[in-house]
């Protein structure tokens, strides 16, 4: 990405926090759930990774190679999982933003990313991806409003009182959101 540094930080920072509590919820009881935080997390510290300014660090070019590799076999996992179900389709897309922005980087990485848009605005993928993204941000954070009010009610604790709060779906939901969030903040410096 290699935006400007403030805000590039800002990201590095949700991106890595969000990647941290995904690895620990993958401390989780329900197995479906551990292999989802670990494939979140990947996601989180390689957006971090993405999103650190150029002047503090530029990776080789087969650094971003390896990340599409990386983030290829992901989307592949993610493809697998979306056998189980449809939710997982979203790890499939946001495993390939990543393949995406990380051959944009390869391509080009000491000319940065905005060059890619050559004067004729975002490429037809790019912007399929951020109203993809963009709609991922307003659904699920619409889902959070209701998973707020029962956390917070607490209607009998039967069940948010045994489930772990690694086990928590509207937290589960934030950090989606929260990786969401960044890709819509990445994708327009391809």
């Amino acid at each position: 990405m290699h935006g400007p540094a403030s805000p590039a930080w800002l990201l590095v920072a949700l991106c890595a926090a969000t990647g941290a509590y995904c690895l620990l919820r993958m401390r989780s009881g329900v197995e479906d759930q551990r292999r989802a935080a670990g494939g979140e997390a990947v996601m989180g510290f390689g957006m971090a990774a993405m999103a650190v300014p150029a002047a503090v660090f530029t990776p080789p070019a087969w650094a971003w190679a390896g990340g599409a590799v990386v983030f290829g076999a992901a989307g592949l996992r993610g493809l697998w999982a979306a056998r189980a179900g449809r939710r997982h389709l979203h790890h499939l897309v946001e495993a390939g933003a990543m393949v995406y922005m990380a051959a944009v980087m390869a391509a080009a990485p000491a000319a940065g990313s905005a060059a890619h848009t050559h004067g004729h605005g975002p490429p037809v993928l790019t912007g399929a991806l951020l109203l993809y993204f963009a709609g991922y941000v307003l659904l699920t954070g619409v889902r959070l409003i209701p998973g707020v009010a029962v956390a917070g009610g607490g209607a009998g604790g039967d069940g948010a009182a045994t489930a772990g709060w690694g086990d928590r779906p509207e937290l589960a939901r934030a950090c989606r959101l929260a990786m969401a969030i960044g890709m819509l903040a990445m994708l327009p410096a391809m």
